[in-house]
């Protein structure tokens, strides 16, 4: 017998520049964690003796952010210590497969009620500090052709023809549409502000956003990584390698049209009906489906299309009964890969603007898209909606929600 897998809230902090003059620079991983927990609770009333546990993406698990941060941010919250909490690191996908693992669970009778999302405090643990396998070990680096995620977004852009131009017109206009949406409140549902101990708030919106980018101020940036391809390890090489048929790579990407490193946590309440009975709250969403899947990982970062392919075909369901998407702006091809393949009108996609405007913290990032994408269903009183994203090594995952 299956149950039906509710979200009934979510909460998220504000995302901060992920660099030691970014406004949640002082704010460690465990506290911002116990700190969207502690919202989440706040605004919902549940009794967290009912939950079965937390389920928490974490991408960076090493120093202060090792140890199963989750249990660490159960014990700092206000949380019941009988809240049990697990790590989760599907890299750019934590927190959105933490979210699917705690819906199978649901799902599956496996317990009444689960919280999930994640945390990432970039400028305090940096990305790649945790090391890894496949960068560092040359016998599997070579099996797999590993390139750094910054020329696989190059790779893409060569791959299927999109321009300096495409990238960074797609980049302003998610400078634009953050703006406005910051502008209308439009975020407001879900982001609280932090404070610091004396109880004044240190940051309460999203703090990169820079409304007034516009194909000038892009056009004056080099591209981030022609150096690292063409001179230092060189690793159009290894590409080429892979792909002979694309002669060279066309290096289109620089820090105006690629995710900003940031700062930030959300949280998201999912439990069956009668978790939602008990604790006299009403479910906002249904979980429809969800899915993974691997895919090459030299281009790497093409995983939204074959993670929707398949979801679709797991509910009999075509691209055209999605009313909203959410796709992560990892880097501007990836979402014009999804946008062409998909034939999305652009209308439908990310349409608050994404991470190149707001930021990406590794672990919350999949969380903090799919509160958003319920939050712009209800503004704009829309039924269905997929969140999905493209994953370090090689992989996709995708949620279909459905408003209940």
């Amino acid at each position: 017998m299956t149950h039906d897998a509710y979200i009934y809230d979510t909460a998220r902090s504000p995302r901060g520049k992920g660099k030691k003059d970014g406004s949640l620079h002082e704010v460690s991983a465990v506290r911002l964690s116990a700190e969207v927990l502690n919202e989440l609770q706040s605004r919902t009333g549940f009794d967290s003796k009912d939950v079965d546990d937390l389920i928490w993406g974490n991408v960076s698990q090493v120093g202060e952010q090792g140890g199963c941060l989750a249990r660490s941010a159960v014990l700092y919250s206000d949380l019941d210590e009988s809240v049990a909490g697990v790590s989760v690191n599907r890299f750019c996908a934590s927190g959105l497969e933490a979210v699917n693992m705690a819906a199978g669970q649901v799902m599956g009778g496996m317990g009444n009620a689960y919280i999930a999302g994640g945390v990432e405090s970039m400028s305090r643990v940096p990305m790649g500090s945790d090391g890894g396998a496949i960068a560092v070990d040359p016998t599997l680096a070579m099996k797999a052709y590993f390139v750094p995620q910054g020329i696989s977004s190059d790779i893409i852009a060569t791959k299927y023809g999109f321009t300096r131009d495409m990238c960074d017109e797609y980049a302003v206009e998610s400078q634009k549409r953050a703006a406005q949406a910051q502008k209308e409140g439009r975020f407001d549902k879900s982001v609280f502000g932090i404070t610091d101990q004396n109880g004044l708030e240190i940051l309460g919106h999203d703090e990169m956003v820079r409304g007034e980018t516009n194909m000038q101020t892009l056009g004056s940036l080099n591209p981030s990584f022609k150096a690292q391809g063409e001179v230092m390890p060189g690793f159009d090489a290894i590409a080429l390698l892979k792909y002979p048929e694309l002669e060279k790579i066309n290096h289109v990407h620089h820090a105006g049209n690629s995710s900003g490193i940031a700062d930030g946590a959300a949280a998201i309440l999912i439990g069956n009906k009668e978790f939602g009975e008990r604790n006299g709250l009403k479910p906002r969403a249904r979980i429809k489906a969800t899915a993974k899947i691997g895919t090459d990982p030299t281009i790497m970062l093409t995983g939204p299309v074959p993670v929707t392919e398949r979801i679709l075909e797991r509910t009999g369901m075509n691209i055209g009964d999605i009313d909203l998407f959410e796709v992560n702006e990892a880097f501007a091809s990836v979402v014009l890969r999804f946008q062409h393949y998909f034939n999305v009108d652009h209308s439908k996609l990310n349409v608050n603007g994404g991470a190149i405007a707001m930021g990406h913290p590794l672990g919350a990032t999949g969380a903090v898209i799919l509160g958003t994408l319920l939050d712009e269903m209800e503004r704009s009183d829309k039924e269905t909606g997929l969140a999905t994203l493209c994953i370090g090594s090689g992989m996709g995952a995708a949620t279909i929600l459905e408003r209940v």
